[in-house]
């Protein structure tokens, strides 16, 4: 028996969020937000939470500071069920920090590095792949000290029988590359966002950059926000459309999308079936303020499930 289903590994701050807005700010102008609130943030941290509301064993390594900021990491992580042994405090260092402006139906971030970009692939005891059955890293571009060792760890992953999955996140420095190929090739699930693949491809049509970047990593799913979800391995292809909910703040959407996925492969779910997890996890995050905060769990995710057979 493995001691964890999921291991996450990356970046570790708080989210503050300020949601309920009409419209993004204007510069020189004031505009007024219906709620505020300071909570576990991160992409890695908010699929690793997912993960465990649907009930599997997660541990997390990552970095945070010794601030305010990182107990609020710490209590976050805890409240969600994850194991934070191999969290490494740093004195050294300021916990990071994302603003997330939210409407109704989009968001725009505002990210302070701090521990985001302090995790290296030596803080990594390799011994611990042992003792988990898959690893999952977020944020890649914004990792700027552990993705040049991103292919070791995933390679010696695959050596011990993990499988493991990546998602990348925005590169505000439109560079779209640092080495993510090599990383890809011992990628089993790539979860990029449209507008990610289609900068990572070098593409315009996201059926396109699906169809390039699956020429890397063994599957590839391409997260479209309301719109569903689109995935390739093989010769098989899918394409779903999401669920239809009223959002509240889709901070987060891709995240719990990232968990749905993960949950559907590891229980052995097909491309089709993990993709239906996907979309329900991200239909019903964008319901709740906050990407990590949501007190939801399997249960959910199957009424959503059985409600779209329903209605099928």
């Amino acid at each position: 028996m493995k001691k964890y289903d999921v291991l996450a590994i990356g970046e570790l701050n708080v989210d503050l969020l300020i949601s309920g807005l009409n419209s993004m700010p204007i510069v020189g102008r004031e505009i007024i937000a219906e709620d505020s609130s300071i909570v576990l943030g991160s992409s890695t941290a908010i699929t690793a939470s997912w993960l465990a509301k649907l009930g599997l064993k997660v541990g997390i390594i990552g970095k945070v500071g010794k601030d305010a900021f990182a107990d609020v990491v710490m209590e976050g992580l805890k409240a969600n069920h994850i194991d934070t042994e191999h969290v490494i405090v740093d004195e050294s260092i300021r916990t990071g920090l994302t603003i997330s402006l939210s409407t109704a139906k989009d968001r725009a971030l505002v990210t302070h590095m701090g521990s985001i970009e302090e995790l290296t692939v030596e803080n990594i005891d390799f011994s611990l792949l042992d003792q988990t059955k898959h690893i999952h890293v977020g944020s890649y571009f914004l990792q700027h000290r552990l993705r040049a060792g991103l292919p070791l760890l995933f390679a010696e992953a695959h050596k011990r029988g993990v499988t493991t999955s990546l998602d990348v996140g925005w590169d505000d420095t439109d560079n779209w590359d640092y080495g993510i190929a090599d990383v890809l090739q011992a990628t089993d699930i790539f979860l990029p966002n449209e507008s990610e693949a289609t900068r990572i491809a070098g593409k315009e049509d996201v059926q396109e950059a699906l169809m390039e970047l699956a020429k890397h990593a063994k599957q590839v799913v391409i997260k479209c926000g309301a719109e569903g979800a689109s995935g390739v391995l093989g010769e098989k292809y899918v394409q779903l459309a999401g669920f239809k909910v009223i959002p509240v703040d889709t901070t987060g959407a891709g995240d719990s999308f990232n968990a749905g996925f993960i949950y559907g492969f590891l229980n052995g779910h097909g491309l089709e079936k993990s993709i239906l997890y996907g979309n329900a996890c991200g239909s019903i995050n964008v319901t709740h303020i906050g990407g990590a905060t949501a007190q939801v769990g399997l249960a959910d995710v199957d009424r959503l499930l059985e409600s779209r057979q329903a209605q099928n």
